[in-house]
């Protein structure tokens, strides 16, 4: 092994090795039992960012587990062609060169949006080698590729021929940047001020007027009613007649409807239905017409006269003005309101009227819903994450499903221009399947790409074909993926995998929360705060990265992120390169490890170090069957710094030959069986130092999973060597409290033989130049005691130390075990603790109170001791 540890030197090394090999490769064993995750695809458009890194260092830590402990593993990678996304990418570049889509048309435009697929796709795939996962190449999928697109048809086909796919004129979101329609969730919200503009419309007999109030003054040319609540008192003699609309003149009719709130505004309405949805709804119960004033950019039409071509911002303003100036604005005030804005233009929304394709969504939620009440249910962790998804799927609305693109799934619907029949098929037809006629023309919209991205789960496993591929491995095992899409693509994906497989997607789906900054913002590149995971990995190495994103994250909660965990998880590989380097320089000559000795040759530090390993493995794998990352990292590396380096190493040190023969092969095994833990976390590092063990061919990553042994426990070992760590910590404490850097003796009164054996080791630890297992009586002279767990060590300080020192020492001593017996006899005294608690939970609760009164009595005499001294 090299002297420095250096990440670069062996990461391409190792990836290129495991592609090679084909490690990352299914098998389809039949006697291994399957596990399956597929990659959520992330988007053609750019760069992996942290998030990414995050979700794939937690997908790849599982499949590696998997793999080693024997499943068949298929990690199943692609990319998701992100129609307005990507789009957007694209037309920005064009823009820069002074072209538009239009410029191009379709075909080339397309032409240039493969080319950057094809760009980005790659970039993406060297992200993912520098990132160290481990997928299965040769099933990777894209969702334009032609296996897909064969799924994507034939579900829509199959939805519109069970009537839960039709066309029809509603108010969606409009993105006027991209002039597109968008679904609900690619809408954010935000809380805004906005101005409530008072409008007086006069009656038609010009006898009086109805106060109005609205946020939108510039859609009055499509006002068509307006509707006051029947219960209002205020408005009964005004319902039937009708009414002027201020500076378009149309005469409308004042209706009544349930919808109009009696406390907000004025309680009267204007009804515009072709650009608000609630008065869209008014429209449809009154039969009345729907008037579209804004154009595809959201600009002022034809109908609004001398306000045509103005922007809707632009025309408010200039409505105000005007109608100030005719006496017709009332009043203004401001309110807070929730205003939409487009995911993707970060443009605000504007509800349209529109004929659009949209997915009947009752029956697939009814059936979900169904679903999570059967024993089959999907496991979500955390728990909270099911209850978001309950809610959400329990109040969803029918899913537009059409995009005014270029880029996606052309939605597979055929129009004939002789009989106007309507095609709806599979493949492409060349003629009408009515008349005949030749004369058809496909649909100009494609799909919404949550659509195809909805069918991920089955159509990348070739269900459309019923391949081996997915009645092996679907449905699949685990789901990893964000909070922020539980609606964009898990509920999708669930409902449409319990309509067309008849089974769930996946058994479970993990949560995880976003990346914030240390402030505990949004990473974003407008705010100037995001992190580049490449940059990152060149500086730390990709192990350092995945370790410290995985160590320090709770499921379902967001994550700040500290640059300098990632400096911290780095020292931890160079402790574990020092340590491992160590290791191989000063085994006995001819030494190769052979396995493990027998029990009855092993020392009590022998038996505690594979004792400690047992608890960790178990510890290792009941965090993993519970996603708890940062429990099993965690514990991984404190049985690393803590046991191994800084406890049995050093015990190691002072045994003579025949004992050194046999803690080598127990350093050897202990050192093995912590690189196969922390393989999964840490790939490169453990698979390089495992190869420079020399002792087995092959690779770690295919090499057994630690699993618990009970045969390893031995309690009592484990009580000798944790009674040998606590004098020498205590010791070495005290000593370094009172500055004594000199050799000093030490008297240990103890009935623990065990310790004995080990006096060659205190002594070199705590620098003693004589050291006696004797009681205090074979001593004379003032001396600093020690109350440890069954000894009591006695330091004769001659003279370094101050009275008063350790009377206050003693004293907070003390008072730590009396609030550590007042803690466990609160505890002890509640009833409900008792019986809720496990047996187990509450004898070690009585014992801790044994052992605390025990040495809160002895530090009490030895404090009475220096007093009457």
């Amino acid at each position: 092994m090299e002297t420095k540890f250096n990440p670069k030197d062996i990461e391409q090394k190792w990836y290129q090795e495991w592609l090679n090999q084909k490690a990352f490769e299914s098998t389809g064993e039949k006697e291994k039992t399957p596990y399956s995750i597929a990659l959520p695809p992330p988007n053609v458009t750019g760069k992996l960012h942290l998030g990414h890194a995050l979700n794939l260092s937690i997908q790849d830590t599982l499949i590696r587990r998997k793999r080693m402990q024997g499943y068949d593993t298929l990690w199943v990678p692609g990319t998701d062609h992100a129609g307005i996304a990507t789009q957007a990418k694209v037309e920005e570049k064009l823009r820069a060169n002074g072209l538009s889509r239009y410029d191009l048309g379709r075909e080339a435009f397309l032409e240039e949006v493969w080319k950057w697929k094809d760009e980005y796709a790659q970039n993406i795939h060297d992200q993912w080698a520098s990132m160290g996962i481990s997928i299965d190449y040769s099933k990777e999928r894209f969702t334009l590729d032609e296996g897909l697109s064969r799924s994507v048809r034939k579900v829509f086909v199959e939805l519109y021929k069970k009537g839960l796919i039709y066309q029809g004129n509603r108010i969606i979101n409009w993105d006027p940047v991209f002039k597109t329609a968008l679904s609900d969730i690619e809408v954010t919200l935000q809380k805004e001020e906005v101005t409530l503009y008072y409008l007086r419309y006069n009656l038609e007999d010009g006898s009086s007027y109805i106060p109005v109030a609205t946020t939108r003054p510039e859609t009055i040319f499509g006002d068509v009613a307006i509707a006051v609540n029947p219960k209002d008192e205020r408005y009964q003699d005004f319902i039937g007649r009708y009414a002027i609309v201020p500076i378009s003149g149309q005469r409308i009719p004042i209706i009544a409807d349930n919808y109009p709130k009696l406390d907000f505004g004025t309680g009267a309405i204007k009804v515009t239905p072709a650009h608000d949805a609630n008065d869209f709804e008014i429209g449809k119960r009154h039969d009345l017409e729907a008037i579209t004033i804004l154009d595809e950019e959201a600009k002022l039409n034809e109908l609004t006269g001398p306000y045509q071509g103005l922007s809707r911002f632009e025309a408010r303003k200039k409505l105000a003005e005007d109608l100030q100036t005719q006496h017709l604005l009332i009043k203004t005030e401001t309110y807070e309101k929730e205003i939409g804005y487009s995911e993707r233009s970060k443009e605000e929304v504007e509800p349209r009227l529109s004929l659009q394709w949209f997915v009947k969504m009752e029956s697939l939620a009814e059936k979900a819903l169904a679903f999570q009440q059967t024993d089959e249910k999907i496991n979500f962790f955390p728990k909270e994450a099911e209850e978001r998804y309950l809610r959400w799927i329990s109040n969803v609305h029918d899913w537009c499903i059409s995009r005014q693109l270029w880029w996606g799934h052309r939605i597979p619907v055929w129009y004939c221009n002789s009989c106007q029949n309507v095609t709806v098929e599979e493949t492409d037809p060349t003629q009408c399947t009515q008349c005949g006629s030749i004369e058809i023309k496909q649909d100009e919209d494609v799909l919404d790409t949550w659509f195809s991205s909805g069918l991920w789960a089955f159509s990348t496993l070739d269900w459309i074909d019923n391949s081996s591929l997915y009645q092996r491995y679907y449905p699949t095992s685990t789901l990893v993926t964000a909070y922020d899409i539980i609606f964009f693509w898990v509920s999708r994906m669930i409902f449409s995998s319990l309509e067309f497989t008849n089974q769930k997607p996946f058994q479970d789906v993990l949560i995880h929360g976003l990346i914030l900054d240390k402030k505990g913002d949004k990473m974003s590149k407008s705010k100037g705060n995001g992190i580049d995971p490449m940059i990152l990995i060149n500086e730390h190495g990709a192990d350092a990265l995945r370790y410290m994103l995985l160590t320090n994250i709770t499921l379902g909660n967001d994550m700040k992120f500290n640059k300098e965990k990632v400096e911290s998880a780095h020292n931890f590989g160079i402790k574990l390169w020092n340590a491992s380097r160590y290791i191989l320089m000063n085994q006995p000559e001819g030494f190769r490890f052979n396995g493990l000795p027998e029990i009855n040759e092993l020392s009590s530090a022998d038996k505690w170090i594979l004792s400690r390993l047992n608890t960790t493995i178990k510890l290792v794998n009941d965090s993993f069957e519970e996603y708890d990352f940062s429990k099993a990292g965690h514990g991984i590396r404190s049985f690393f710094f803590n046991d191994f380096c800084d406890e049995y190493i050093e015990l190691t040190k002072d045994m003579n030959e025949k004992e050194k023969e046999i803690s080598f092969s127990v350093l050897f095994y202990s050192l093995d069986q912590i690189l196969r833990l922390l393989h999964p976390f840490m790939p490169f590092l453990t698979e390089e130092i495992w190869s420079n063990l020399g002792y087995k061919e092959g690779l770690l990553m295919v090499e057994a999973f630690p699993s618990f042994n009970e045969q390893f426990i031995f309690e009592k070992e484990e009580k000798t060597i944790e009674q040998l760590i606590e004098l020498i910590s205590s010791v070495r404490s005290l000593k370094q409290q009172a500055n004594a850097k000199e050799y000093l003796p030490m008297f240990i009164d103890t009935n623990l033989d065990d310790l004995k054996t080990y006096q060659k080791n205190i002594r070199r630890r705590c620098k003693i130049n004589f050291l006696s297992f004797a009681s205090k009586d074979h001593f004379y002279g003032k001396t600093v005691t020690l109350s440890l767990t069954n000894a009591e060590v006695h330091l004769p300080f001659l003279g370094l130390y101050d009275i008063q020192e350790e009377k206050n020492r003693l004293q907070k001593e003390a008072d730590k075990w009396q609030k550590e017996i007042n803690r466990c006899q609160e505890l002890l005294s509640k009833e409900s603790f008792i019986q809720r608690a496990k047996p187990e939970i509450v004898q070690k609760e009585q014992d801790n109170l044994q052992l605390y009164q025990e040495k809160y009595a002895k530090t009490i005499q030895l404090l009475q001791d220096i007093i009457q001294e």
